[in-house]
């Protein structure tokens, strides 16, 4: 379960206010894969980072019975002169997992090769994606925040990548955040459009698709 609690948040932008979400009051159960949609702008990844934990609201809070996830793939934390293992050893520590077993798994995951034990300022973009997207699977999570993750890579690698994100699927919850429909409908079964400040929900996630394409086009 994550409740959102009198959340607000907006940004000053050209000395004017602009508010991204208003007021917000709303519970998501557990056991569920939710689309989180709309516009560019609109708030999404602001919404995500707030339920992760990585910015502030304005106002209110967020209250879970879960673990959540930071976003997943997110690699703009990592420490640019330590190697990729030393990055993925200190995010063990952070959440109390076996190290060892981590860095097995996400350097086997990753395919990074010997940079993995090369420092993350030494990578390409597509290699530090990798190496995030690999640690965010390898912690096992009661809820994932995902946004955009699954499109990294080439086309192998990003089948690899849900497939794992599948098998994780099978017991937790995800708040997944994408352009492409064609994901939506594979990983969510209902959907929340977030739409100048509100939030709509819907149990269909073909209804918020919908939805979702109606507000493109107006």
């Amino acid at each position: 379960m994550i409740e959102f609690q009198n959340i607000s948040k907006g940004f000053w932008v050209n000395g004017y206010f602009k508010p991204v979400i208003h007021n917000l009051n709303l519970r998501l159960p557990s056991g569920s894969s939710l689309a989180l949609l709309g516009r560019n702008g609109a708030g999404k990844s602001t919404l995500l980072n707030i339920v992760a934990g990585t910015m502030r609201p304005d106002t209110g809070q967020v209250v879970s019975d879960s673990t959540i996830s930071f976003t997943v793939g997110y690699a703009g934390s990592f420490h640019n002169h330590l190697t990729g293992e030393q990055n993925t050893r200190f995010v063990a520590r952070i959440y109390g997992v076996d190290s060892d077993e981590l860095c097995e798994f996400v350097e086997d995951f990753a395919e990074i090769g010997e940079h993995f034990k090369m420092p993350v300022r030494t990578y390409s973009s597509g290699m530090k994606s990798r190496l995030a997207f690999g640690i965010s699977m390898g912690i096992p999570f009661g809820t994932y925040l995902i946004d955009e993750a699954t499109a990294t890579g080439d086309a192998r690698f990003r089948r690899k990548s849900k497939e794992v994100f599948r098998k994780r699927m099978e017991n937790a919850s995800a708040i997944m955040v994408s352009h492409n429909m064609s994901d939506i409908r594979n990983f969510c079964d209902a959907g929340l459009i977030l739409n100048n400040g509100e939030i709509e929900v819907f149990d269909s996630v073909e209804d918020a698709i919908e939805r979702h394409q109606a507000l493109l086009e107006n």
